[in-house]
């Protein structure tokens, strides 16, 4: 996730220069088609004035359904922050009374390091990584639980559901603390489900399709229209027109899939270590992990 407020000119360069050499050689081939194979048809300048008209509202259309995604994303992991600090909270202060780090039994800190590798099962399975940073947080018992499991994560939830149940069949707890421990299950379960819901909904690749085809089209039509009045400076101002909406479409582009593992991808990395260290400072654990570092004080992932 970016995090910077200045714009790096590396960064810049470093993602658009594959369409800039793309716009720069198409403006340059429809000059010198223009120039040396003239025809007597001409194109009228109200042509690239509708399209571009019509490509702005295009590709605003698909920016704003981009951003969307993306900020239903962070919000989906804010309350998923929010609930697992009132997870750990109530598992350790719903069941007894705590005074001291002495007093929080193995059980309770199992419900507590369960929920940490949720967390990490959960990211691992939004970036289709390899990554098993979640067995570290579990006993055997429970690995061999999960292991035919497709989804880690659902499976640790159904771990947690029946321990909590057992909570309440042995009157350690009582009915409306069971209601509300089990409340924050279902809201983990919903926020797992809204997760996987936008990482696995493509956007339908006809937009991203057809605005490629309308930007190089309107390209053309920019530079030849331009051609009869400026001549060679038509490759500029196609080249120029053609970069801004390039790019333009290029940033709604890298918000589309909001888990990827990318700068402007949501920081799961960030998020899930700091679940982590907060949960294991309820728990006044002596070894707390530190926060992961930001990449040149740029961006965060």
């Amino acid at each position: 996730m970016i995090i910077s407020k200045k714009i790096s000119i590396y960064r810049l360069v470093s993602g658009t220069w594959k369409h800039l050499v793309i716009n720069v050689t198409i403006c340059c081939l429809t000059y010198l088609s223009y120039r040396f194979f003239p025809t007597e048809i001409e194109v009228p300048a109200l042509i690239p004035t509708i399209l571009g008209t019509a490509l702005a509202f295009f590709i605003g259309f698909n920016n704003n359904q981009s951003y969307d995604r993306w900020w239903e994303a962070r919000k989906i992991w804010g309350a998923l922050v929010n609930d697992s600090r009132s997870w750990a909270r109530q598992i350790i202060y719903l069941q007894h009374k705590v005074y001291e780090k002495e007093d929080i039994n193995e059980e309770t800190k199992t419900f507590i390091y369960r929920h940490i590798a949720f967390i990490y099962a959960l990211k691992q399975n939004l970036r289709k990584s390899m990554d098993d940073e979640y067995k570290k947080y579990i006993s055997e018992n429970d690995l061999a639980f999960i292991k035919a499991d497709s989804n880690k994560a659902n499976a640790l939830l159904t771990l947690q559901t029946r321990d909590l149940n057992q909570l309440y069949s042995f009157n350690l707890i009582d009915g409306f603390k069971f209601l509300e421990l089990n409340k924050l299950l279902v809201n983990f379960c919903d926020e797992m489900g809204k997760s996987e819901r936008i990482a696995n909904t493509v956007f339908p690749t006809t937009y991203n399709y057809y605005t490629r085809i309308f930007v190089w089209l309107f390209i053309i039509l920019v530079t030849l229209v331009t051609a009869k009045t400026i001549g060679i400076w038509s490759i500029l101002a196609g080249t120029l027109v053609g970069y801004v909406f390039l790019t333009i479409n290029k940033i709604g582009q890298s918000l589309l899939n909001p888990f990827e593992d990318i700068a402007t991808g949501i920081s799961l990395n960030q998020i899930t270590r700091t679940i982590e260290i907060n949960m294991l400072e309820t728990m006044r654990e002596d070894e707390i992990p530190e926060p992961l570092e930001s990449v040149n004080g740029e961006y965060i992932m």
